[in-house]
């Protein structure tokens, strides 16, 4: 089989990577990046360009295509592929708009009965500056558009929840959205439109320090499974997914693709945060290794709509977890150009998995180009065991005044102390 992946951050590495470990199966990536090298042909194609994929797909012979990122997604670009007679893994932009309109995504869900938080819109700045001098505290304030996980504030204070109002409502209209308590996670299905193929689960670390504080990255880092999710809360989390799957059928805008639920798990049961139309980054990174059996054959049969019936994909009874490194000056300006030093000649560090992400390759060495650089995996018996083979190897990778953070996988407050694990201050890193 011949797969076209679309995108070039560290989570189409990771598709690449796990596509390319199945006997027969030959991955081209557009563009790819120079960390995807070793598992996958790069060509030299931008994501949102339709006609070019178009080509380099019928010029390769490709049977599948797999659309990485949410802005081709949502701009379109499977409904441009479709019609080409080329089987896409992605959802049309009807149906993308369940991540591109926050706004849309929470009317689907009450339309439908599917449990979310209570919102209202502004749809200016004056608006939103009476939402956020009433609304309970503290309240979610969502830019509506796509952000990169960036356009979020949960506001403690009136007034943050002003400062909040202003500036997203500069943007865009925004989403106020009743502040939830709980344990957050993220579930992924595979869906052919009708049937949906529970995938698993995985948390993301989004803010940048350790203890969940700093300013809003697209993620951090990121393991898999989720300890707290046991058998019964799960078959609701699948219920949500379905639910959705069906709803979207029945409003005439089919899902084909990764359909992502942000949840949280509260007192009443999992609540719906946000959905997005694809996997996750970074947290396919650490989901996608512990995916078993052959997959790139089941993917066509979804592209295609032939799913055979609900169920759930054959996981490894293991655990993986992701550790981003990023540049000096991430979120608000990441500074690129930094070498790094400790990666093998074909980009991969020793003792565990390395999706690139920012990266480029020059006389032999290997730089820095933007700002979340690389996602380290480590895979393990057991939660514990992979985080210390993935926190190992991120200490062996090194490029100045990066950062990381040193909690990725310890419950909240559970900092670094006694994990036996580097510092990022003893090895050229950030200490966070």
């Amino acid at each position: 089989m011949r797969v076209l992946v679309v995108g070039g951050g560290a989570r189409e590495h990771a598709l690449c990577w796990r596509l390319a470990r199945e006997d027969g199966v030959h991955v081209w990536a557009a563009p790819g990046n120079p960390g995807m090298r070793s598992v996958a042909r790069c060509v030299p194609v931008a994501a949102d360009d339709a006609a070019a994929l178009a080509d380099v797909a019928r010029r390769e012979g490709v049977d599948l295509v797999v659309v990485g990122p949410e802005g081709p997604l949502v701009d379109g670009v499977a409904d441009a592929l479709r019609p080409q007679g080329l089987a896409v893994l992605g959802p049309g932009a009807a149906a993308a708009r369940i991540e591109g309109s926050k706004r849309w995504a929470m009317a689907f869900c009450r339309r439908h009965g599917i449990p979310a938080p209570a919102f209202e819109v502004a749809e200016d700045v004056p608006r939103a500056l009476e939402l956020a001098a009433r609304w309970p505290l503290p309240v979610v304030c969502k830019a509506d558009g796509l952000m990169a996980g960036k356009g979020v504030v949960v506001a403690e204070t009136r007034d943050e929840a002003l400062a909040a109002a202003r500036l997203l409502a500069a943007r865009g209209p925004v989403v106020f959205e009743e502040f939830l308590a709980g344990v957050e996670l993220s579930a992924f299905a595979l869906c052919d439109g009708q049937r949906v193929w529970y995938l698993g689960e995985a948390r993301d670390h989004k803010r940048l320090l350790d203890g969940d504080r700093g300013p809003m990255t697209g993620g951090m880092g990121a393991f898999a499974p989720v300890p707290e999710l046991d058998e019964a809360t799960r078959t609701q989390v699948r219920g949500i997914l379905r639910a959705a799957v069906a709803a979207l059928a029945a409003e005439g805008v089919p899902f084909v693709g990764f359909l992502f639920a942000g949840l949280m798990l509260t007192a009443a049961g999992p609540r719906v945060l946000e959905f997005n139309c694809r996997l996750g980054d970074p947290e396919a990174q650490a989901l996608l290794p512990l995916l078993a059996g052959p997959i790139a054959e089941h993917w066509l049969v979804a592209a295609r709509g032939g799913l055979p019936g609900d169920g759930d994909a054959p996981r490894a009874p293991e655990a993986a977890l992701g550790v981003v490194l990023a540049s000096p000056g991430y979120p608000e300006a990441p500074r690129a150009g930094g070498r790094i030093q400790g990666l093998c000649s074909d980009g991969g560090v020793h003792g565990a998995l390395c999706f690139h992400a920012a990266t480029a390759l020059r006389d032999g060495e290997w730089t820095t180009t933007g700002g979340r650089v690389l996602t380290v995996v480590g895979r393990g018996s057991d939660l514990a065991t992979a985080r210390s083979a993935a926190y190992r190897a991120a200490a062996s990778v090194q490029f100045a005044a990066r950062q990381w953070r040193g909690d990725i996988g310890l419950p909240p407050g559970g900092g670094r102390e006694g994990s036996g694990l580097p510092d990022p201050s003893e090895s050229g890193g950030r200490r966070l």
